[in-house]
């Protein structure tokens, strides 16, 4: 069998189990109302934890099944979408902000978007292209050149990994990968404790989605960072992580993916235009909500 034969296959794979957790993620997200701007407005608004707790018990099971694949060798933490040697925390400060404020405005966050397209709105249709075109924008046009010239110029710059695992490996003698994950058993399991504590938490739709949603996003960088891993690409003789759009390691994330998704539908004649996790990732999302809207 041929390499770019193998190689095909193995997009194949990557491509379809990212298809299925992201079609799992829409299902339980429809089924459990997982939303970040709903745990937020929960709390302000009616002093509710509990879509929080769901949060808290995601996170820390995605903390927990991140680290322990990287412990055990699967994936490289250096090596995902994320890594690098800048912290710009003015950009990140400024842009989450901004973010928040729309995810207000359009009434959910991308992955919420998502899944009240599966659930019939068409003002999330609109939410979709709108923020789509924002994306692209800012990540190649005009808000780009902004960004760059601007916000991003404003950063710390480290000598190694900008990541927590690093500094703590550098202070304590440890590996990054041990490191990470005797954080992410500290911070992981204190936060899932946490989430328990709340004795109006324990209940099936609440345990489903913050367990559900943390072994999605740990599968997906299964997939991604393991699965889709090739040390020598047939082509260009270069490690590779197979359909990707950044060539990295990626999880589950929907502010590129819009974007990439809109290029994708537009110029679907361009061969040159292929399906990534991401596409499929925003694909899948409202594909599960909408089974499950119609199932339930």
């Amino acid at each position: 069998m041929s390499g770019s034969t193998t190689l095909s296959m193995l997009t194949t794979q990557v491509l379809w189990a990212g298809f299925i957790l992201s079609m799992i993620f829409g299902a339980i997200a429809q089924r459990t109302h997982f939303c970040t701007m709903g745990a937020v407005s929960d709390i302000v608004n009616m002093g509710d934890w509990t879509r929080m707790r769901m949060w808290g018990m995601a996170i820390g099971v995605a903390m927990i099944g991140f680290f322990g694949m990287a412990a055990a060798g699967l994936i490289d933490p250096a090596k995902t979408l994320y890594a690098s040697n800048r912290f710009i925390w003015l950009s990140a400060l400024i842009g989450g902000g901004m973010f928040g404020f729309g995810m207000v405005l359009s009434s959910g966050c991308g992955s919420k978007t998502l899944v009240r397209i599966g659930g019939g709105s068409l003002k999330s249709v609109v939410v979709f292209a709108v923020m789509g075109v924002a994306a692209f924008a800012t990540l190649k046009g005009i808000t780009a050149v902004v960004r760059v010239a601007t916000v991003d110029r404003v950063a710390l710059d480290f000598t190694s990994n900008a990541a927590l695992p690093n500094w703590v490996a550098g202070v304590l003698g440890l590996t990054p990968a041990i490191a990470g994950l005797g954080l992410a058993l500290l911070i992981g399991l204190g936060l899932i404790a946490w989430a328990l504590s709340g004795a109006d938490f324990r209940r099936f739709d609440n345990l489903l989605a913050g367990l559900g949603i943390g072994a999605v996003i740990t599968a997906m960088w299964w997939v991604s960072g393991s699965l889709g891993y090739v040390a020598e690409h047939p082509e260009t003789l270069q490690e590779a992580f197979i359909a990707t759009n950044s060539g990295k390691a990626e999880a589950m994330s929907f502010v590129s993916p819009f974007a990439y998704t809109l290029d994708w539908l537009m110029f679907f004649s361009d061969k040159s235009k292929v399906l990534t996790l991401g596409i499929v990732s925003v694909l899948g999302v409202v594909v599960g909500s909408a089974v499950y809207s119609l199932w339930s």
